[in-house]
């Protein structure tokens, strides 16, 4: 019996836990889903829901172009990955383009190692972003190749947005190749000054800033890079 339980652990025979929560950290069902939501006492995946706001989600955003999409997303996931980046090693950061409530601009991430995902957890929580307080928890989810949805990826998926399973928005390649070099040119230079951790948690090198950091006026937020429009900038103050 405690063979045959341990098979289905997980599986959509398993009628005690939540297979999409272990799968995708999240559940349509929420609190009142019929079956455990078990959340990690440890984990090196973190999950920072409804963070990004889709411009092609939003009635203003239907005229904009697949290159200004692609830009709006480029310059959110770059401002996230250098915060990220500041609480450890960052191995990788999704983003949901699904319009679900459960999983509508969800924001993934996952570290090296768990000590670094329980700190960027601890510190997220009271930070601000785009004018609305960040929420950050720890995420089951370990393979994010079980997450996402491969008829999406193969472009057949019927259900679109309204997918159980991840739709992820892509970043452009060379953004991600320049953001992977800047985490390993800061790491190197940790090591060789001997240190396990910057002071300030600052990454190093930022693509386009000529290794400015990037802009932190308090406690409670940052200012994504490039933008001025009070919508989308931090918000100061930590959350009562």
């Amino acid at each position: 019996m405690a063979s045959h339980l341990a098979n289905i652990f997980g599986t959509e025979q398993d009628r005690v836990n939540c297979s999409f929560y272990l799968k995708i950290g999240a559940c349509r069902h929420g609190d009142r889903c019929s079956r455990k939501h078990i959340k990690p006492q440890f984990s090196q995946t973190i999950l920072l829901p409804n963070v990004y706001n889709n411009p092609g989600h939003t009635p203003e955003g239907q005229h904009l172009t697949p290159e200004q999409l692609q830009a709006d997303f480029d310059r959110f996931y770059e401002d996230f990955y250098i915060e990220l980046a500041k609480y450890g090693h960052l191995l990788e950061m999704h983003v949901c383009d699904n319009v679900g409530d459960h999983l509508l601009g969800n924001v993934y991430a996952r570290y090296e190692w768990e000590a670094e995902a329980a700190k960027a957890v601890q510190a997220l929580n009271d930070r601000w972003y785009a004018m609305r307080p960040l929420h950050s928890e720890l995420s089951p989810v370990t393979d994010f190749r079980e997450s996402c949805c491969r008829q999406n990826e193969m472009g057949e998926c019927k259900r679109e947005g309204f997918c159980n399973f991840m739709h992820l928005c892509h970043p452009t390649k060379s953004l991600v190749t320049s953001l992977n070099a800047s985490q390993r040119m800061s790491r190197r230079k940790k090591q060789e000054n001997g240190a396990g951790a910057t002071e300030d948690g600052a990454l190093g090198w930022v693509p386009g800033g000529g290794g400015a950091k990037s802009a932190d006026d308090g406690p409670g937020g940052w200012a994504p890079s490039g933008r001025q429009d009070a919508d989308l900038g931090w918000v100061p103050g930590r959350r009562d």
